[in-house]
Order: structure tokens, then C-alpha cells, then sequence
């Protein structure tokens, strides 16, 4: 039975990095690596839809081991990955099951030279044109599996070349789409690539990268209906220049025509743009955001499952990260691949030490505002021969808001042992559009977060967060508090718990408690936890996946070595 390309490139690149990684550990070199576990024992829980599935334990887990020879010439490496079975909603894309070897490779470097064989991570500019990456919390992992060339013929200047194809599932292995993806990507530090063409910029601190790219996808068309491009190629310009106070970068990437399935087969090609701007100083900072997707889903597979599926580039989110629950995973913003206009703008400003309101420690405040629209596209009305679709006025924004975000965090340090946090926001958001809650009303919601810290002395510290959510839509008021008890250097202890106080149905309004301990010692962290998790949405730099109700009892285990 004849076996593919990338099929035989898989266990050539194993086998490889498993024969040299033993030859050289005999010669001297180093062996690191990490492991962890992530494990959920399932309750049923009626009042939260908790339903404790067949196998009413799930586990996650990995482990990774590189090899970096004395010289530093030669790395390769593993990763064992086991799903038995996979955690209730992870991963955010195809399914995980079973266990196998989920990732290997072998790398050599020499005279500024650098290939790999096998899997591996890389990114062009910020990612409009190629990005693949690992998101673990998410289930996000589309890794290539082919050859990785990076060359720097000189100081200041780097090449990259890519080919092979992408992580899709996990069977007792790696599922790999079908799709081809091939790349190229160059980039110039002009300051360091001619200082004496620049003198007086390269004393000053000052730098200019320019770069560019092209990427390619190749699936044939098996289609009966439609005639679809097999060879659809993606090219992106950058620019990036930083001083002692400035930074300053724009992006601009377009897509040749495209027909797929999340655009609904039609062949207008797409275009992105992105610009960002920031200034800073002693006790300010000064950033502003804008960019515009215009039909940038790129996926190496057209018929790819879902939108998490086989992501050959990323489209970076402007709204704000918050780490507190509520905003983070009640609301989170997801970006909209196929279309959106988007702006943000952030201030930070500390007060001086000594001031009337700086007070003695000085006091830390950030106002940050992000939004996003629609397109402002015009429907192409009988267009059956062309199939375009739309048109678009380039970076000009439609009626339709998905999002606003506008937050003031005022941080302030009250004694050797005290220091408070206040933060306010206000929040619109297309919870259909976002999320995909066909019917729903657009939600407007504002909230007050309190956070604190009392350190008793050097090892013994509390930090509580208040946090209260006000909305008419959704599910009405929540509440939610936090208490973390830390006794180092080992232990910790945590305590919190959600109410849905404001919710119409009163048999809705439902408390979410959790408790948490862990130990920590060395780089291994151990943490216990048991109580109810909350249905709801959970982000990473615009990237999201469900995450069901759940009551039970879970366990994480991490090391490193």
C-alpha cells in the first residue's frame, strides 16, 4: 500500500530525531522538558444542565522532551499527548482522542542557517499572511508537519521558508488536513543591516524593519458543481519602526478569490489591514489600534469543519484581555474573520509619588476603549456569472456594532501591605453575531470590580476580587467573589463563587461555587479543584471555544525539567 508524502515524511523525521537524538546525548548535551495533566471527574448537576457524560472521567495530558546537543547545532524533539477521553468541550475545533505521539521534530543550524524536519511553529509579521501556533487552554493546534528553512546571509536580514501540512485532529495520533501550505517571507532591519548607510539613526536608537510575504495553499478541486481555484495565494507587507519612545507598525495582506464554506463560495477576493501606534515615557503611555478584515478566513482546507479548523494565517483582536471572570467569560469578543472594522485606543498615566493624588506610592490609572463593526459592504444583487457577493468601501465601517468596550482601572498602593484596584466598564455586545445566539437581543451591561491584596508578611499574602455585572439582557445581574490565600513558598488556597441574582427566571438565579488548593514545589504545581463550572465562552487573542456546564472534581498536575 503506497503511503503519501507527508506519511513517510512523519516517520522519516521520528525516526531521524530518535537515532541522532541518542547518538548525540552520548557526546554530550542537554534533555528538557515538561509535563502535565489536566483531569475532570463528572457529577450530573440538573439545575446548571451539568450531564455527566458515558465515561464520567475525562484527561488531558502531555509531555515533551528536547534534546539540545553541547554545540548548540542539533535540537529535536517530542510530545506524547493522551485524550482518555478529552475534557468536555476541548478542544475548540476537530475532535482529540486517544494516545500517540502528537508532535516530533529535528532541527540543525549552521553559518546562520536553520532547518527543520517535522513539526513546528512559525509566524510571518503579526499573522495576516501565515501563523501556526499552540494555544493549549483553547485546543488550538495547527502545526505544520513538512520543512521549516531559516537563513540570515547577514546581520539585519532574515528569510524563512515553509511547506508541508496542517495539524487538523488527534486519533492515537495527528489527523493532518488535506491541504498543501507553502510560504516564503523575508525581513530587512535597515539600522542593523547598513549602520553606516544610517549612522546617525542608529545613534539615536532608531530602527526600520520592512518585510513581506507570500503564502500559497494547494487542495484539488474535487467539486461537481463549481470550478474552484486549487492554488490560492496570499501576499502581506509590513512595516515596523521604533525609537526610544515611539513604536509604530503596520500590515497590509490580500487574498486572491477564495470560494469556501464559511464565506459561502464566493470568489471576491479578500484584504486585511492593520496599523498600530504607541508612545511612551516616564509615568505615560499613549496606544491607538485600528484594522479591517475583509473575507480573510484562510483555511488549508476550504471544507474545513468549523472557523477553529486548519487556520493557515490569524487575525490579531483589538479588544482588551481582561483576566477578571466576569468580562472574560461571560462576554469575551471574538473576531470576525469575514468581515469587520475595528479601533482601540488605551492611556495609561501614573501619578507621581508625593503628589496630592499620587499620595506616597504613587497611583496607576488606564483608561481603554475597543470597538468593532460591520463592513460597509453593498449586496451584489443577480450576480450569477462573477459570484462576488458584495463590494466593500475599503475600511469604512457599516450600521452594524458588534462591539464596544470602555474600562477605567485605577490602581493604587495604600501602605507597605495594602494596594486596591477599581475598575469600571461598559460593555456593548451582538451576542448573536459574537456568539451565534440566533434571536438574542444586543446586550448593554456595565460592571464594578473591586481587587485587593494584603501581604501579612513576606510569605503570607490574600487577594480578594468583588465583581458585579449589570445588564438588562442575557441572563440579567451577576456577582462574583474571589478570595486566594497564598503560604509560600508552597502552598495556596481559593474560594469563589458566581450568582446569577439578576436572572428573570427566578429558578435560574444560581450560585456557581468552586473551591481550589494546590501545592507548589520546585517546577512542579499541583492543584485540586471542586465545585460548578458555568456554561460560557472562553478567549484567547480573539479566539474562543465553548465551555459546557460542569460540576465535579478536577485535578492539574504540571512539571518541568
Amino acid at each position: 500500500m503506497n503511503e503519501t508524502l507527508p506519511g513517510v515524511a512523519r516517520h522519516i523525521a521520528a525516526a531521524a530525531a530518535l537515532a541522532c537524538s541518542q547518538l548525540l546525548l552520548a557526546q554530550g548535551g542537554q534533555v528538557h522538558g515538561n509535563f502535565s495533566m489536566d483531569g475532570q471527574l463528572y457529577n450530573d448537576d440538573e439545575q446548571i444542565g451539568a450531564v455527566k457524560p458515558p465515561a464520567d472521567f475525562g484527561l488531558n495530558s502531555w509531555t515533551n522532551l528536547n534534546y539540545r546537543s553541547g554545540n548548540g547545532i542539533f535540537d529535536a524533539g517530542i510530545r506524547l499527548e493522551s485524550y482518555e477521553p478529552a475534557l468536555l468541550g476541548y478542544p475548540a475545533g476537530a475532535a482529540y482522542k486517544g494516545s500517540g505521539l502528537g508532535y516530533r521534530y529535528a532541527t540543525f543550524r549552521k553559518d546562520g542557517l536553520e532547518v527543520t524536519a517535522g513539526n513546528f511553529y512559525e509566524q510571518f509579521g503579526q499573522g495576516l499572511a501565515f501563523r501556526t501556533y499552540e494555544e493549549r487552554s483553547l485546543g488550538v493546534d495547527n502545526a505544520m508537519d513538512g520543512l521549516r528553512v531559516k537563513f540570515s546571509p547577514d546581520t539585519g536580514i532574515y528569510l524563512k521558508g515553509i511547506i508541508g501540512t496542517q495539524r487538523l485532529a488527534f486519533d492515537k495520533g495527528t489527523t493532518q488536513g488535506i491541504g498543501i501550505v507553502r510560504g516564503i517571507d523575508g525581513e530587512i532591519a535597515l539600522v542593523e543591516a547598513f549602520p553606516t548607510v544610517f549612522p546617525k539613526l542608529a545613534e539615536r536608537g532608531n530602527n526600520l524593519t520592512i518585510g513581506g510575504s507570500f503564502v500559497s495553499k494547494f487542495q484539488p478541486d474535487q467539486d461537481p458543481l463549481l470550478e474552484l481555484p486549487e492554488n490560492v495565494g496570499l501576499w502581506a507587507a509590513r512595516a515596523h519602526y521604533t525609537n526610544a519612545n515611539w513604536d509604530l507598525y503596520s500590515e497590509y495582506a490580500y487574498k486572491i478569490n477564495d470560494p469556501n464554506g464559511s464565506n459561502s463560495n464566493i470568489y471576491k477576493p479578500g484584504q486585511a489591514l492593520m496599523a498600530t501606534a504607541s508612545y511612551s515615557t516616564k509615568g505615560l503611555g499613549i496606544s491607538a489600534g485600528a484594522h479591517t478584515y475583509d473575507n480573510m478566513a484562510y483555511q488549508s482546507d476550504r471544507g474545513a469543519p468549523s472557523l477553529f479548523d486548519l487556520n493557515i494565517n490569524y487575525l490579531p483582536t483589538l479588544a482588551k484581555q481582561h483576566t477578571y471572570n466576569l468580562p472574560a467569560t461571560l462576554y469575551p469578543y471574538a473576531t470576525q474573520p469575514n468581515g469587520e472594522v475595528a479601533y482601540s485606543g488605551e492611556v495609561f498615566y501614573k501619578l507621581k509619588r508625593g503628589s496630592k493624588l499620587g499620595g506616597k506610592y504613587g497611583t496607576k490609572i488606564t483608561a481603554n476603549w475597543s470597538g468593532a463593526w460591520s463592513l460597509d459592504t453593498t449586496r451584489l444583487p443577480n450576480d450569477t456569472v462573477h459570484l462576488m457577493g458584495y463590494k466593500t468601501n475599503f475600511f469604512a465601517m457599516g450600521k452594524h456594532q458588534y462591539f464596544s468596550d470602555f474600562n477605567v482601572e485605577l490602581r493604587k498602593k495604600l501602605s507597605a501591605d495594602w494596594e486596591l484596584a477599581l475598575t469600571y466598564l461598559n460593555l456593548v455586545y451582538d451576542i448573536e453575531t459574537v456568539q451565534g445566539k440566533a434571536g438574542k437581543p444586543v446586550i448593554y451591561a456595565d460592571m464594578f470590580i473591586l481587587e485587593g491584596l494584603y501581604n501579612f508578611n513576606d510569605r503570607n499574602s490574600v487577594r480578594f476580587e468583588l465583581q458585579q455585572l449589570t445588564t438588562k439582557q442575557d441572563h440579567g445581574d451577576w456577582a462574583t467573589a474571589l478570595a486566594e490565600f497564598t503560604f509560600s513558598p508552597h502552598w495556596f488556597l481559593a474560594v469563589m463563587d458566581q450568582y446569577n441574582y439578576g436572572n428573570a427566571d427566578a429558578d435560574q438565579r444560581t450560585h456557581y461555587p468552586i473551591g481550589s488548593v494546590g501545592y507548589i514545589r520546585g517546577g512542579s504545581r499541583f492543584t485540586f479543584s471542586y465545585g460548578r463550572q458555568r456554561a460560557g465562552i472562553f478567549c484567547v487573542g480573539g479566539v474562543c471555544r465553548v465551555v459546557p456546564a460542569a460540576n465535579g472534581l478536577t485535578a492539574s498536575i504540571t512539571t518541568t525539567f
